[in-house]
């Protein structure tokens, strides 16, 4: 299996709060900061940050559009492109944007929500033919003409440790009606809306089940993505989020797990507050742990000890000023988290273009130095 059995067995390892030989890595990486990677490192155009600096884990995504319609260019200008998805929402990309912008959605009402109909989750097409879809194609950048899953996922499975990927209700929801109309319509018709939420876990149980058969042995886990928090603390009361998401949340947990699969959670912002509901829900490590958010993975891990695993945290604001001494800081005290296992370094969300490749390149070589068990720390050890 080329490189992959080691890397397989170290984040195992890790999630189960065993020590593997070393530290375990991941990262998601923005456009611009390999952008600015082929421009000053010694690389060719076919530049991939997961080969070259050989990390551990790989997160693919499957096509997760309500309506398997591929992408409509509305329009295709130097400055400004348009497009309508699958999920029915037109989204603007700019040149200046550093993100997408939603400018409508087909489903906005309460009666266009109960009538919309989701094609087949589990529909050959979103795993097997290369067909765009919303969350692969329309992000920092505009990514077209990708290829299939089935295909991105043998692309890798040979030399790293493969995650495939769904999303939560929440995640799904405002893509379909827009954040700040689903916010409203959440406090107006709390049980109508957690009817509407209960089918979209229907479709992402499917999901899960669909790119677990089409990925044939090949997956080791299943990233959730969910933001559910900003940095000051939950979208929504704790209380409506364990009555109605969580029970969806643990039917995709025990879908991934039936399959023997681990669960890493990615949820920006501080949703601390049901930390421990994720924990019963089934998920397995909690992602990207926003350190602008006042969260800080050593604390963690004196909270929860061994009934949890952490996967991020490296303060992205600390790799920003390039200065290897604090680097040097904020990397070896967060290794602390690794003690016993339960720990996959990573930013605390994508690295951001702003940051040196080649101060990434030194936070690969003091993982490589100091985060091989027994863990070497020196000054920055803290017990945990």
């Amino acid at each position: 299996m080329g490189n992959a059995g080691p890397k397989i067995e170290r984040v195992a390892a890790a999630l189960e709060n065993r020590e593997p030989d070393r530290v375990p890595m991941g990262e998601f990486f923005w456009t611009n900061f390999i952008r600015r990677a082929k421009a000053e490192l010694d690389v060719g155009d076919d530049f991939d940050p997961y080969r070259h600096w050989d990390l551990d884990m790989i997160v693919i995504t499957p096509n997760m559009d309500p309506h398997i319609t591929g992408i409509e260019i509305v329009e295709d200008t130097a400055e400004r492109k348009l497009v309508k998805t699958g999920f029915g929402a037109t989204i603007e990309r700019r040149g200046a944007y550093p993100m997408p912008n939603y400018v409508d959605f087909e489903t906005r009402t309460y009666e266009q929500m109960e009538a919309l109909k989701f094609d087949d989750p589990r529909d050959g097409r979103r795993y097997f033919e290369a067909i765009d879809d919303q969350i692969n194609s329309v992000g920092d950048a505009l990514n077209l003409n990708l290829p299939s899953y089935v295909d991105r996922v043998n692309m890798y499975a040979e030399d790293f440790c493969v995650f495939g990927s769904v999303c939560e209700p929440h995640e799904m929801i405002w893509r379909i009606m827009g954040t700040e109309n689903v916010l409203v319509k959440l406090a107006e018709e709390p049980d109508r809306m957690a009817r509407f939420i209960e089918r979209l876990g229907d479709f992402l149980v499917g999901i899960v089940e669909g790119q677990v058969a089409a990925a044939d042995g090949r997956l080791s886990g299943i990233y959730i993505w969910g933001d559910i928090a900003y940095d000051k603390g939950m979208f929504f009361s704790p209380e409506y989020w364990r009555r109605v998401y969580k029970p969806q949340l643990k039917r995709i947990c025990d879908a991934a797990h039936d399959a023997g699969l681990k669960t890493i959670y990615h949820g920006c912002g501080d949703a601390s507050a049901v930390f421990e509901d994720m924990i019963e829900a089934g998920v397995d490590a909690c992602n990207p742990l926003e350190a602008k958010a006042g969260l800080d993975v050593v604390a963690l891990k004196r909270r929860f000890g061994r009934r949890w695993a952490f996967n991020g945290n490296i303060n992205v604001q600390v790799l920003e000023t390039n200065d290897r001494e604090q680097v040097r800081r904020e990397v070896l005290t967060k290794l602390n988290a690794g003690k016993g296992g339960g720990f996959i370094l990573q930013s605390d969300h994508s690295m951001p273009d702003n940051v040196d490749p080649a101060t990434y390149d030194y936070i690969i070589e003091l993982v490589r130095k100091h985060g091989n068990y027994p863990l070497d720390l020196g000054e920055f050890d803290q017990p945990v």
